[in-house]
């Protein structure tokens, strides 16, 4: 009779297996990355499968030797650097069996001086899910017929800086730095280690075929406020924390919400949705209405923002006119800029009503400090008229 592996013990060495080579920037991450390596022995169970993604800002954080921790510990690791998105699927479909894909050096393909990379982009996302598929013409000349390869595969990628948006919300993202003095590891040495890694990587297998059908069946509860993407992300991690029972399932929410809760606040959004932020908490916090040229003041005096450096140039009425024109009014018409009224003029302007939808729908909730601070700034009147008459007249 097989042996009844005790999947929360297991868990356990794998974690300590990690945390011996790799100093992580929160302890979330410890327990992300060990359900990870698990659900790699589980991905048909499961109707998505997260990334996992060692980023940091700079070389020597540690996030190659992450992959090379996680490389002895999934099934069919396949080792990647610079590969093509071709081999990449035409790997996947390996009558052998599926790879499990550790992309070294991503922001080489995705990085500023990468150049166009919209396959491997394609690749990685519709590998996200189990119905994913590439299409791709086979054959010579006019005797070519569209072929499917399945694109469904775990994917660990490490590298510097940020990954493009459509990636990055499918990813379970640890943020590496490098180690303090006072931080102390193991050195990973293969020849050693890889074996141990590997007896790991093996009962991991073996536990998966045990509790494959129940965690086929689960449905996972999500802590709360974590939806959409975020719940597509974790819920096979938290299927396999659930299935180990002991402290992993709880463990594994808190670890949850707070990489969740890090991903939501290290997330720059699109450029359209830092203006709209941008506006909301900083520009017109407590006014009404504003001229577009008071508007752009404003805005391009923001520390950190981008708004007085758009491609060598500052942000004009024209690029803020067609940034905004992407949203729409509660009327459903784009938003527009219109006529304002004061100290006997007529300028172009902005109507906070106009862009009330668009904050509802497109932005994260404002920070209690930052309303606070935005209130406190605002004048104090009587009216709304007496706001937007002083703005319209230092414009002039």
């Amino acid at each position: 009779m097989p042996e009844t592996i005790d999947g929360s013990a297991l868990l356990d060495e794998v974690e300590a297996f990690h945390r011996r080579f790799n100093v992580f920037p929160r302890e979330g991450a410890y327990v992300a990355v060990a359900l990870w390596d698990a659900h790699a022995h589980l991905l048909d169970a499961f109707d998505s499968t997260p990334r996992l993604a060692f980023l940091s800002p700079e070389p020597g954080s540690g996030k190659s030797r992450a992959l090379e921790v996680v490389e002895t510990l999934v099934p069919r690791p396949m080792l990647a650097v610079n590969a093509r998105a071709a081999a990449l699927f035409r790997s996947v479909s390996d009558a052998a069996g599926r790879p499990t894909i550790l992309y070294d050096e991503i922001d080489t393909v995705f990085g500023p001086k990468a150049g166009d990379n919209e396959e491997l982009r394609g690749f990685l996302n519709a590998g996200h899910r189990r119905s994913g598929v590439t299409y791709r013409c086979v054959g010579d000349g006019g005797n070519q017929t569209v072929v499917e390869f399945p694109s469904y595969s775990a994917v660990a990628v490490a590298g510097l800086g940020y990954l493009p948006d459509t990636i990055t919300t499918r990813s379970v993202i640890i943020r590496m730095r490098r180690r303090a003095r006072n931080e102390k590891v193991e050195p990973f040495r293969a020849r050693l280690h890889e074996a141990q890694g590997n007896q790991l990587r093996d009962r991991l297998a073996r536990w998966a075929e045990q509790v494959r059908e129940d965690i086929a069946g689960r449905w996972p509860e999500m802590p709360d406020g974590v939806t959409d993407r975020a719940a597509d992300v974790w819920e096979p991690l938290l299927a396999v924390a659930d299935a180990a029972g002991g402290d992993w399932p709880k463990r594994a929410r808190e670890a949850c919400v707070d990489l969740v809760n890090a991903a939501r606040a290290d997330d720059k959004g699109s450029i359209g949705i830092r203006l709209l932020t941008d506006l909301r908490d900083h520009v017109l916090a407590g006014i009404d209405r504003m001229p577009t040229v008071a508007i752009l003041d404003r805005l391009c005096a923001l520390e950190e923002a981008p708004w007085s450096d758009m491609a060598g140039r500052p942000l004009d009425s024209r690029g803020l006119a067609k940034m905004l024109g992407e949203y729409m009014t509660t009327d459903n018409t784009p938003i527009k800029a219109r006529n304002i009224k004061a100290a006997g003029s007529v300028l172009k302007g902005y109507y906070a009503a106009d862009l009330h939808d668009a904050w509802e729908r497109y932005c994260p909730p404002p920070l209690l400090r930052a309303a606070t601070s935005a209130t406190s700034a605002t004048p104090q009147v009587s009216g709304p008229e007496t706001v937007a008459e002083d703005l319209f007249t230092s414009a002039t």
